[in-house]
């Protein structure tokens, strides 16, 4: 559907509006907030429509995934006991006596793989199709802090279990922050609560992950939605340019209904592969964590750390950190450096850049999985 005109637009407004104001529920609120204006706002806001549209929907998918942690965690916090003598016997009781508990802790552990997964996935169409360049930098850095954050609650919910996989694999990690330099050896213990993973780590792992993460999470994600509804949805520069040249025409459909709708189809496929996800593959919870025990060979930490474990195999570790640290100083700021794309000029070396990123991080978790001896 075309853009519709001011005069149609204004028309169907009035429409709407006089059908919902027509409700006492709605002059009760309207007395108290501005509904007016919020309406307003919806019917006049447009979204661009195009051939690379259907990436517009994996920031709604991330932020529904994200949502779906937050119910099920709290039904999970019912019954946790975060604590090492009781954590396991707990999760253990929530996926054999709770009805259902066994689907809620699934869907909440794919949940959060697929949240980190489509956050990735549209951290990179972002970057593809420069839709991080003037004026929409802080969208940018705000939706990297947000992936840097889901991030952080995958590594700090994965130990919660108290399981002997997690309880490795937390070694793993947290001795990548043992490897930075200076401070090194103060964030591996301001992480663990100690020089080894213990049971204050357990503890203070479960702080992270239900408090101050989600506290700072919920602000940067509200940032980061006033971003997006005041600068809009980017047109890719070569859709702009096939308009500026007359090869196509520009189309916007309106936000409500005709985007949220699209919205929530994708939010219910999403939903659909969660639930296929988490009742044909329900989450394993292993054996108990014993400090004792040797660790495995080819232990790896979570899925989305291991293109960098690899990497470390291959490089020095402190060159290594350093050049991470550097790589990742430099994706937040991206938006600043690329200079051509702000002009509204095709950048191919940017582009060829993003690529290799996303092949090398690929390749080196594949190897991680399926070679880890290499």
């Amino acid at each position: 559907m075309g853009r519709i005109s001011n005069s149609a637009g204004k028309g169907k407004i009035e429409t709407k509006s006089s059908y919902l104001t027509n409700s006492k529920i709605f002059k009760w609120f309207g007395d108290r907030i501005d509904l007016d204006g919020i309406l307003e706002f919806m019917y006049h806001k447009t979204v661009p429509h195009h051939k690379f549209s259907i990436w517009y929907y994996f920031g709604g998918i991330s932020l529904y995934l994200f949502l779906v942690q937050v119910i099920t965690g709290i039904l999970l916090l019912l019954y946790y006991k975060p604590t090492a003598e009781s954590a396991y016997e707990s999760v253990q009781y929530i996926v054999t006596q709770v009805p259902f508990g066994w689907l809620v802790r699934s869907i909440h552990s794919w949940a959060a793989n697929l949240f980190i997964f489509f956050a990735f996935v549209h951290m990179f169409s972002v970057f593809l199709m420069k839709a991080y360049r003037k004026p929409r930098e802080l969208t940018w850095i705000s939706g990297i802090a947000l992936l840097f954050l889901a991030m952080g609650f995958g590594f700090s919910g994965y130990l919660l279990p108290w399981n002997q996989l997690a309880y490795l694999a937390t070694n793993v990690g947290t001795n990548f922050a043992g490897m930075v330099p200076f401070i090194g050896q103060w964030l591996l213990e301001f992480l663990r609560g100690g020089p080894e993973v213990t049971a204050a780590t357990l503890t203070r792992f479960f702080g992270f992950h239900i408090a101050i993460l989600p506290g700072i999470t919920t602000i940067i994600i509200t940032i980061h939605l006033v971003f997006v509804q005041r600068m809009g949805m980017s047109t890719p520069i070569s859709i702009e340019k096939q308009i500026a040249e007359g090869k196509t025409r520009k189309i916007e459909i309106p936000f409500f209904p005709n985007f949220i709708l699209r919205d929530i189809m994708a939010w219910t496929l999403a939903l659909g592969l969660l639930v296929l996800l988490a009742s044909l593959f329900p989450w394993e919870l292993g054996e108990k964590a014993d400090i004792l025990k040797p660790a495995p060979p080819h232990i790896r930490p979570e899925w989305y750390f291991v293109f960098m474990y690899q990497t470390l195999k291959y490089v020095p570790k402190l060159l290594g950190v350093l050049g991470f640290a550097l790589a990742g100083f430099i994706w937040v700021f991206l938006p600043f450096l690329d200079k051509k794309s702000n002009l509204g000029q095709r950048n191919r070396l940017y582009t060829i850049i993003g690529v290799v990123v996303i092949i090398y991080m690929v390749v080196l978790t594949l190897i991680g999985y399926f070679a880890p001896g290499e």
